[in-house]
């Protein structure tokens, strides 16, 4: 089966790698020749590990190839991926627009019976209107089928959740059109859950707003502790022993950023104000989880008379570790409010600084290293766990700054060790050592 992928970005690129490894032929297509030319040359213009060598491995076998020719994309493909973005519009819907523009295009240029699958992350109903779309313009000899088919990847471990994800989802009402994209996936030996359209698409904007909750909930029980003198590490891993919540997502930090929790939930509670439902727990979410960035600068301001002129460190920029992704991270928040507060600011992050820096620019200042970032520091903050960060001895903390107050918001560190180096240290759900 000739496979086409419309759109090189994060689900699109990993997810044509993936199928081209396991033995399928793949073209995946986009419009910005600069992204093209550079996978053509076996790199990725994102971070994600262990990408840059599955590109040029496949490339190599004949297996994966790059074009922004629209005709050379879509020609003769019997099955199409629509992986656009569905950015969010100022009032938290999807942006259907490059999705639009994709069924357009594939409208005008496919070749023959094709089956169109949508991995983008979309509201329930946009799979049928996509439909509608391209039908509209197809020549009446050929037929379209439309499959839903959601993905689930995390970033920085985008490729291990394609080759050992939990489920695929399809959607579909045409069985046909389903078990053929069924059989596209059977190298992956996943279980497979067939729904209908709207389920399938319904079925994304609810397990990430499931685990957002779960995040958000376990925040608040955070807070909770440090008012009435429990540990959330111990409270989670009680919690978490129990097999009817499991322990993922119950690490207490700063709240979740990254393109798709913040995004999801938004465009779920849109879809929902559309229908007239009113989803309290999930507008407590996004409460919830705006308020949590901000815990450490508040406790920042409580200790410190003024900020002003004092030397900040921020380890971390992007919302997790391994990506260089910085949408909605909490480093730009913290970054924003330091600089109100006329602080002088370095930040430190193994991949993410170019992008902080086309944000800021001078305004802030950019180490080659932690320690760099922490040489004369008043107080610093740990924004993301990366390894070297979380790995750092807390005696690099006292012996580099001037004072050596760590505000850590992902927990890195035990209280007995940061006591026992002399540390001040404050950290999300647990006492302060001072």
């Amino acid at each position: 089966m000739k496979i086409t992928i419309t759109g090189t970005g994060y689900v699109g690129l990993v997810t044509g790698v993936c199928l081209s490894d396991v033995g399928h032929q793949i073209t995946c297509y986009d419009i910005d020749q600069e992204k093209i030319d550079l996978l053509n040359s076996g790199q990725s213009p994102i971070y994600e590990p262990g990408l840059d060598e599955l590109i040029q491995k496949n490339i190599q076998k004949g297996r994966l190839q790059f074009t922004s020719n629209v005709k050379e994309a879509y020609s003769g493909a019997d099955c199409i991926f629509i992986a656009v973005g569905t950015p969010p519009n100022e009032d938290g819907s999807a942006n259907l627009t490059y999705i639009e523009n994709a069924a357009i295009e594939i409208a005008e240029h496919m070749t023959k019976d094709c089956i169109v699958v949508t991995k983008s992350t979309v509201p329930v109903g946009t799979n049928e209107h996509i439909g509608m779309i391209i039908q509209e313009r197809l020549p009446v000899n050929l037929k379209v089928r439309i499959v839903s088919n959601p993905e689930f990847l995390r970033e920085g471990s985008a490729i291990h959740d394609t080759f050992h994800g939990d489920r695929i989802v399809i959607g579909s009402d045409n069985q046909e059109a389903g078990k053929r994209i069924e059989e596209i996936y059977s190298p992956f030996k996943l279980p497979v859950v067939h729904t209908d359209l709207r389920s399938a698409e319904m079925i994304k904007y609810a397990s990430n707003s499931f685990l957002a909750l779960k995040i958000s909930f376990i925040n608040e029980i955070a807070n909770l502790c440090e008012k009435v003198g429990g540990n959330i590490e111990q409270v989670a891993r009680g919690v978490g022993l129990d097999k009817r919540i499991g322990n993922k997502f119950l690490q207490a930090g700063i709240g979740f950023g990254g393109s798709c929790f913040p995004k999801d939930i938004n465009a779920l509670n849109h879809l929902a104000n559309e229908y007239d439902y009113d989803f309290k727990i999930l507008k407590s979410v996004i409460d919830v989880n705006r308020l949590q960035k901000e815990r450490l600068f508040h406790k920042a301001k409580e200790i410190f008379e003024s900020l002003a002129g004092r030397k900040i460190t921020i380890l971390g920029l992007t919302f997790k570790p391994n990506t260089d992704d910085i949408r909605d991270a909490a480093s730009l928040k913290l970054i924003q409010d330091l600089l109100l507060e006329d602080a002088v600011i370095t930040v430190y992050d193994p991949v993410g600084m170019s992008k902080v820096e086309k944000l800021f620019g001078d305004k802030i200042q950019y180490a080659a290293s932690a320690e760099d970032a922490l040489a004369g520091s008043e107080a610093a903050f740990i924004l993301t766990e990366w390894g070297e960060i979380k790995t750092l001895s807390l005696e690099t903390f006292k012996s580099y700054m001037e004072k050596p107050i760590l505000f850590d918001g992902r927990n890195c560190f035990t209280l007995e060790d940061a006591e026992k180096h002399g540390i001040h240290y404050y950290s999300i759900g647990r006492k302060p050592i001072v």
